[in-house]
């Protein structure tokens, strides 16, 4: 909007100083051309009564001294003897008419010639002198140019201040309406926090006020919706707990390890919506990790488990940091949730892969694979369970959190005959890459402020 604004403008002022600077300039000329012509055919004039009262010698001595004054044209004079003095001249029609006593002006290719007859006492034609000037049309239009150019720099100069009056204007007018669509964004990315400055037209002050009450309303609603989740999930422990020990009691050991197999499913559940409604509504804007390295120290944590199940637990991980973003605590919950769900539903001694990869895009790719009977299906992969005896919550987690920082959750076949589950992560800024972005926004910002300054325009 801003350059569609300037550019509008310039349009409109480039039409606006056109239309006024070439009929002004036509004007000029056509002005410059009858001033020269009346002094011109005023001084003919004088000249031939001058030449006709005082004869040859007065023609000649008038001749000297206009050549000595720096004449607007070319003077020549014809002596009724037939020598003609001065410029070299020839006798045409023109001069006929002019030797008969007519004094006039013509005009052709672009210069004018000025007759004027000066007859001598005798009255007669063959005693007539005759008096030509002609002027060029570099004469006729002297000062034209020069003008011209004070019109023109004139034109550019009032065309430069109405862009930059314009450009001015536009920039408040688009600024906060891009500040608004910035606070959009942030909003759906989950940012709750960030709140959208009432700056502006009064129409955008309204509707960055009317957003920023909507964001507040959403993460109120969201407090509320996670406390009530966590209070109803701490409720949920407690007959979890007496069901366990009520287990115990049972005689029938098959029935027993049945029931305690659908406690301990409810019970990895009932965690598991524990640890979502203690996630913070808020997640940090600059939340950063580096992939490899919380990977690998998550592995070597769960590797006894694996040494004492007897699985193959292999790792690749890249040797140099891969950042990506997402909060250090979230990223840690979702390799957790996406280990634990091996070990928790396939057999003892089935291999599990970990891996640490960057794609094409040059996102970070943190997939789980193991060996066991794989996903159920495609409509609970669809929904993100991992398999038919879970609620699905933890990859549900998993998946919110990756969607949280940009990314994505992909769950396939692995090339170990099971489940595979790919957690795609956006790329984070380095921190001397983000230093530089903040100087250049800050920088840009302060460039701004002091243009509207020496403008004279507020920041309102």
């Amino acid at each position: 909007m801003r350059w569609r604004l300037t550019l509008l403008v310039a349009a409109t002022t480039s039409a606006v100083v056109l239309a006024f600077l070439i009929p002004l300039t036509l004007l000029l000329r056509s002005l410059a051309e009858e001033r020269t012509l009346a002094t011109v055919t005023a001084d003919t004039t004088n000249l031939a009564q001058i030449v006709g009262q005082g004869g040859e010698s007065a023609a000649r001595a008038e001749l000297g001294r206009v050549k000595d004054d720096d004449p607007l044209g070319t003077v020549t004079i014809f002596l009724p003897d037939g020598e003609v003095l001065g410029a070299p001249a020839k006798k045409d029609s023109d001069f006929a008419k002019a030797a008969d006593g007519q004094a006039f002006t013509t005009r052709a290719d672009g210069h004018a010639v000025v007759w004027a007859p000066a007859p001598t006492s005798t009255g007669t034609s063959n005693d007539t002198f005759v008096v030509r000037v002609e002027v060029t049309g570099g004469e006729l239009h002297r000062g034209v140019n020069r003008a011209s150019l004070i019109l023109a720099a004139l034109g550019t100069l009032l065309l430069g201040l109405s862009v930059g009056a314009a450009d001015t204007l536009a920039r408040r007018l688009s600024d906060p309406i891009k500040d608004l669509a910035a606070a959009a964004d942030s909003i759906r990315d989950g940012r709750l926090d960030i709140r959208s400055p009432e700056h502006g037209p009064p129409e955008v002050v309204a509707m960055a006020g009317a957003l920023n009450r909507l964001s507040a309303r959403i993460e109120q609603l969201l407090i509320s919706e996670r406390e009530s989740v966590a209070d109803l999930s701490h409720r949920l422990r407690t007959p979890v707990t007496a069901l366990r020990l009520d287990v115990e009691s049972i005689a029938d050991p098959e029935l027993a390890q049945r029931i305690e197999e659908h406690v301990a499913t409810l019970e990895r559940t009932v965690n598991a919506v524990v640890q979502d409604a203690r996630r913070p509504v808020r997640p940090n804007v600059a939340s950063r990790c580096d992939v490899a390295a919380l990977v690998g120290e998550r592995v070597a944590f769960w590797s006894a488990l694996a040494d004492e199940q007897g699985r193959s637990l292999r790792t690749w991980l890249p040797s140099r940091p891969t950042w990506a973003r997402i909060d250090a605590v979230e990223l840690t919950d979702v390799v957790d949730v996406l280990i634990d769900n091996v070990f928790a539903h396939t057999e003892e001694g089935v291999p599990l892969e970990v891996t640490v990869n960057t794609n094409a895009a040059h996102e970070i790719v943190l997939a789980v694979q193991d060996g066991g009977p794989g996903l159920p299906g495609a409509d609970v992969v669809a929904r993100g369970h991992s398999n038919a005896g879970s609620s699905g919550l933890g990859l549900d987690i998993v998946r919110r959190a990756a969607i949280a920082s940009g990314g994505r959750l992909e769950l396939g076949r692995s090339r170990l005959g099971g489940a595979k589950v790919q957690v795609v992560l956006s790329p984070a800024e380095t921190r001397t890459r983000e230093r530089m972005r903040q100087r250049r926004t800050s920088a840009g910002g302060g460039l701004g402020r002091r243009i509207r300054k020496l403008a004279g325009i507020g920041s309102g």
